[in-house]
């Protein structure tokens, strides 16, 4: 669990990075869990793009994924949202206490 504090410090951060992940008409499926898994555990922050056509709201697909993936939910704005989690094994982003 994350403190606002440090959601705050991450929201800075994912506004910067590009989204590189899109959620499409397919929903989230498990290729996609599986990929943004993969991709949490390189950057430990990943940002992607609800696309209109997905049938899902932003939001709902952020709690989705985090119940998912065992992540956090830094943001979700517009059709963007932010997930993160801390790495196993390369730490790249040190948090505020």
């Amino acid at each position: 669990m994350i403190t606002s504090k440090q959601r705050a410090y991450l929201r800075g951060l994912g506004q910067s990075c590009p989204a590189i992940m899109q959620i499409g008409k397919g929903g989230i499926t498990e290729n996609l869990i599986k990929t943004v898994s993969d991709a949490l555990e390189a950057r430990e922050l990943v940002k992607l793009t609800v696309l209109e056509n997905s049938g899902e709201n932003p939001r709902e697909a952020l709690d989705k994924l985090c119940e998912a993936l065992g992540a956090e939910g830094v943001s979700a704005v517009g059709r963007k949202i932010v997930l993160y989690r801390e790495s196993k094994d390369k730490k790249t982003i040190e948090l505020p206490r």
